[in-house]
């Protein structure tokens, strides 16, 4: 079963510096329908003012990881990691017991445009960890490019979680299917311009449920970027 979300439908919070779309409940926006799929429970496509960001604020027990599409984001935590985070880079922060962070637009004229995610993690506590890691677009052209799961494989960064995400970039002709083992929930974030997913058209910011899909079939995209979570079947996310 598919089961589409129109980019439309999202949660809005608007705060001047910040221009925000929740694809499920978060912070001000609470859908008791929207409140994360599987281990999946946040996607927030936010874009940041120059010279504008998140302060320090802590978090634990969650898999968070932040893919930009514009600019550049500026990371600071408690680990003693400072970074950029551009196009092409996947940062994956495991909070494990706590971590501090912020997060600014690196830059004092451009603004960033980034997704946020956070996934639950399989259990509790453990060490903070920080991982980061650049994916060309050549990696992911006309094709679905591992970029985390639970044992790190092909370059990908490890996630604490039965969880495997994808990327990819469509445009033309290109096309590609991603089978999924039996018994798997999917989910699929459309980060920009237009695709074909088994024929059901989609555009920027929608999102797809799937259940009980083994095969995804990604044609006629348009400038497409596209994100594809591999996840447990279960409805809901639960907190270890």
């Amino acid at each position: 079963m598919m089961q589409v979300r129109k980019a439309s439908e999202r949660g809005v919070a608007e705060h001047g510096w910040l221009s925000s779309r929740h694809t499920f409940s978060f912070a001000g926006y609470r859908d008791p329908r929207q409140i994360g799929f599987s281990d999946l429970l946040v996607i927030n496509e936010d874009r940041v003012a120059p010279g504008k960001g998140f302060g320090t604020h802590p978090h634990r027990d969650m898999e968070i990881f932040s893919y930009v599409l514009e600019g550049a984001l500026a990371h600071s935590d408690s680990m003693g990691t400072g970074s950029q985070i551009k196009p092409g880079d996947v940062q994956l922060m495991s909070a494990g017991s706590g971590v501090t962070h912020s997060e600014f637009n690196g830059s004092d004229s451009a603004p960033v445009h980034f997704l946020q995610i956070w996934i639950v993690p399989d259990h509790a506590g453990g060490k903070p960890v920080y991982q980061q890691q650049h994916f060309s677009e050549a990696d992911k052209r006309g094709r679905l490019r591992l970029i985390i799961s639970p044992d790190g494989r092909d370059g990908s960064l490890r996630i604490q979680q039965s969880a495997q995400v994808y990327a990819g970039l469509f445009d033309g002709d290109e096309s590609a299917t991603l089978t999924l083992d039996k018994d798997r929930h999917a989910y699929v974030h459309v980060a920009r311009g237009r695709i074909e997913l088994n024929g059901v058209q989609l555009g920027a910011g929608d999102g797809v449920r799937l259940r009980n899909v083994q095969t995804l079939q990604f044609a006629a995209g348009k400038d497409a970027e596209v994100l594809v979570f591999d996840l447990r079947p279960q409805e809901l996310p639960q907190m270890p």
